[in-house]
């Protein structure tokens, strides 16, 4: 949902020029914040690469991702597929942002398979 927003709107900012209409607001003093405009873009394009379109073995998220690793340390295609999913404390850092959803995401997975999980019903 997030790098779908955030990829849409780098996708209007970059269409329309905007760069052109940020660097001429810099200059006046009541839109001094545009002067960072080129950071908030290249933040932007972070937000947008937050999808994981691959399984974890598949080569999907960060390279250096630790759960990432695990899985194709463990030759699973991802969490749901490992009984200890509910208590890694790999998938620990999600819980701030997430609080239990990736947990309740990961069960469905668990129980219904990829492709139902795909069609229904996500926590985020």
């Amino acid at each position: 949902m997030i790098p779908d927003f955030a990829a849409d709107l780098k996708n209007e900012l970059n269409g329309c020029n905007f760069k052109k209409n940020a660097d001429f607001f810099a200059e006046l003093p009541f839109f001094k914040p545009f002067k960072y405009y080129d950071k908030f873009n290249e933040l932007l394009g972070v937000l947008e690469n937050l999808r994981c379109d691959k399984t974890c073995r598949g080569g999907g998220g960060s390279p250096v991702c630790e759960v990432r690793g695990c899985c194709q340390d463990n030759d699973i295609e991802g969490c749901w597929e490992c009984e200890k999913f509910e208590t890694c404390k790999k998938l620990k850092f999600l819980k701030a942002i997430h609080e239990d959803a990736h947990i309740c995401n990961l069960r469905i997975l668990k129980e219904k398979g990829v492709e139902k999980f795909i069609e229904g019903e996500t926590y985020w």
